[in-house]
């Protein structure tokens, strides 16, 4: 079992915020309380809108506090990925977004003094058997003439090539989000935590969200939940789901080289970094991706990880090891704006793995939005938008990959088990009465056994063993044990089942 992010250990003594339980009315109703929903209800209500944003959980406790903390202009995939589907407008329009984003955090920190260790760090990418993918970088970024260095021969990590980024930077995610929705005027917004959303219902002159114990009515609704919730099809068939993990183990000194460090070991990318609070000093690793549902064994991905880190640095005790969630667009952009043309509902979706920024970046398209208001971006990130030519083979190749789970898992008649074959700790797929159920049997022998099927599209979860979570391979949405939501698209839980 994953222990919790490093992120976590320093958030000690967060506010508590209520759940809600009676019905209000709000300008704009936000659904999700990571760095998306906080920066969006912090930028609404500096403008004079009242906001609710209701979190399923605990704020900043999702995928904002499984990141990495690192912040940077250039994109996960590379800008030689971008400049192979954009012209070089567009992708000098993307760098310049997200230095904007860069800017607005730095500028939230200072503002609200938030003490989340943000630092200016470079960025260094680099490559240890060839250096195709570098030669690549170094010509995406002359012709955007974006400023880079090529590493020198006392670069601390092992490396055929590599180039550095200068200003980028890093911080504490949790922290920071922690710090920055405790900085929004109360008067205007209200925090709610532990308040799942059920449904949206859009109206023509509002819309409905509907919370397990209440009704919230807006002029407009957020959906900052890193993936909308229901069936916006239109996005979850351009979204590819994946998961990562992250680990961190403990340092014996701050001498560890600072900055963010890309680093791709036979061909196997990783996200390096060192952190430092107080007297603790760690290195973080970051990498070992899958798509959601789909790895035979979720433990591995992490041991893998654990043996990077010790094969490649000197480290001490693993002291933290965690998983992250992502959706990676079919055309390399996010998804932010209205959900269709003249819809009261916003997406902010498809970050990949550079949420952090794009949750800011999409913070002030969604608010200038909500005012009527030109964005210099918005064209870029156009939630409705439709780019055949530029998503053509990754939107095939993941819907191929969600038919052929879809398939698969029909076929699939679960494990001819009875319960107490299913040992402690441990977990199966087995069918009674013709029905797909899923068992997990706790370590002191209580069973749990809820419906095998997703409830956002009826795909079959997978059970994974790392996070002790069912996880659907279609869309990512994942459930806990008791089969309630952990994140993705399905609004609703797994449902119970009772075996004689």
């Amino acid at each position: 079992m994953l222990k919790k992010s490093l992120w976590s250990s320093f958030a000690t003594d967060p506010e508590k915020y209520p759940k809600l339980n009676k019905d209000i009315a709000v300008d704009v109703a936000i659904i999700g309380g990571g760095i998306t929903g906080i920066t969006t209800a912090q930028v609404l209500t500096e403008r004079g809108y009242t906001v609710a944003v209701l979190e399923a959980r605990s704020v900043g406790h999702g995928t904002t506090g499984h990141s990495t903390g690192n912040l940077y202009i250039i994109i996960d995939e590379l800008l030689s990925s971008l400049k192979s589907k954009y012209n070089k407008d567009v992708v000098i329009r993307v760098i310049e977004s997200r230095k904007a984003a860069l800017e607005k955090i730095e500028e939230n920190v200072e503002k609200f003094g938030i003490d989340c260790d943000f630092s200016r760090q470079p960025l260094f990418l680099y490559e240890d058997v060839n250096n195709i993918k570098i030669l690549e970088e170094i010509k995406a970024a002359k012709e955007i003439n974006l400023a880079f260095t090529e590493l020198a021969e006392d670069f601390p990590f092992e490396q055929d090539n590599g180039i550095k980024f200068d200003h980028q930077a890093q911080f504490n995610p949790l922290l920071y989000v922690l710090g920055l929705a405790a900085s929004i005027d109360k008067e205007k917004c209200s925090i709610y935590e532990n308040t799942a959303v059920r449904s949206v219902e859009e109206q023509k002159d509002r819309v409905l969200v509907n919370t397990s114990e209440a009704i919230v009515a807006a002029k407009y609704a957020v959906h900052a939940t890193h993936t909308p919730k229901g069936l916006e099809l239109q996005y979850h068939t351009t979204l590819g789901p994946y998961r990562e993990y992250g680990v961190a183990a403990k340092l014996e000194s701050t001498s560890h080289p600072q900055g963010i460090f890309w680093g791709y070991y036979k061909d196997q990318k990783y996200s390096i970094r060192s952190y430092s609070r107080g007297d603790e000093n760690y290195l973080i690793a970051v990498g070992s991706p899958h798509k959601v549902g789909q790895a035979e064994n979720n433990q591995k991905h992490v041991e893998d990880l654990v043996a990077f880190i010790q094969e490649q640095f000197i480290v001490g005790q693993i002291t933290h090891t965690w998983g992250g969630q992502n959706y990676k667009p079919a055309d390399l952009l996010p998804f932010i704006g209205r959900k269709t043309k003249n819809s009261r509902e916003f997406i902010a979706t498809g970050f990949s793995t550079d949420g952090l920024i794009y949750g800011t970046l999409s913070a002030n398209i969604i608010a200038d939005k909500v005012e009527d208001k030109f964005n210099r971006f918005e064209d870029l990130y156009e939630a409705a938008r439709h780019q055949p030519a530029k998503s053509a083979k990754k939107f095939v190749k993941e819907n191929v990959n969600v038919a052929g789970e879809f398939l698969k898992d029909l076929s699939f008649k679960g494990d001819d088990k009875d319960l107490m074959e299913i040992p402690p700790g441990e977990a199966a797929i087995i069918t009674r009465d013709g029905e797909k159920v899923a068992v997990y049997r706790e370590p002191n022998g209580e069973f749990k056994i809820v419906s095998a099927l997703c409830t956002h599209m009826a795909c079959m979860v997978h059970w994974n063993n790392a996070e002790e979570s069912w996880d659907c391979p279609c869309h990512g949405s994942r459930f806990d044990t008791s089969g309630e939501v952990i994140e993705g698209p399905a609004y609703n839980a797994l449902p119970k089942k009772i075996i004689e």
